[in-house]
């Protein structure tokens, strides 16, 4: 199992993730006991008084990778932001236009209705009115 945690190497001066296991510390695939060998290579070939301001160097270029990393990702998630503000104002417009449309519609079949009620109500007195002047023609 694989546990993830963020180490400050201050001799080194540079921050580096490590992955941790039942093996020991494995850096960027590199194990504990190959990372010893390289600190001793680099120190024997660059030589003690030029591998600090190089681990320095190094860390500032990390640091300044990380800043534009970091530029980068909230520029995405700016924009991924807007993106989504842009399409709920679309889906909330669509559901207004759809309830104005259904509302539209509600109040035309209440006219409707109204006036069919209102062509019944017109039947029904023509109807009672019939026998009246037929009585009052006899």
């Amino acid at each position: 199992m694989l546990i993830k945690d963020y180490v400050s190497f201050d001799f080194l001066r540079i921050s580096v993730f490590y992955c941790s296991n039942e093996k020991g510390i494995n850096m960027f695939g590199i194990g504990s006991t190959e990372l010893i060998v390289i600190l001793v290579v680099a120190l024997i070939l660059i030589g003690p008084q030029k591998l600090p301001e190089l681990i320095k160097n190094l860390g500032k270029g990390l640091s300044e990778v990380k800043k534009m990393s970091n530029d980068v990702k909230s520029t995405l998630d700016a924009e991924i932001s807007a993106a989504d503000q842009e399409r709920q104002q679309k889906e909330e417009a669509e559901r207004e236009a759809a309830r104005k449309k259904a509302e539209a519609e509600a109040m035309e079949k209440a006219r409707q209705a109204e006036a069919e009620k209102q062509q019944n109500a017109e039947e029904a007195e023509e109807v009672a009115e019939a026998p009246k002047n037929e009585s009052e023609k006899a």
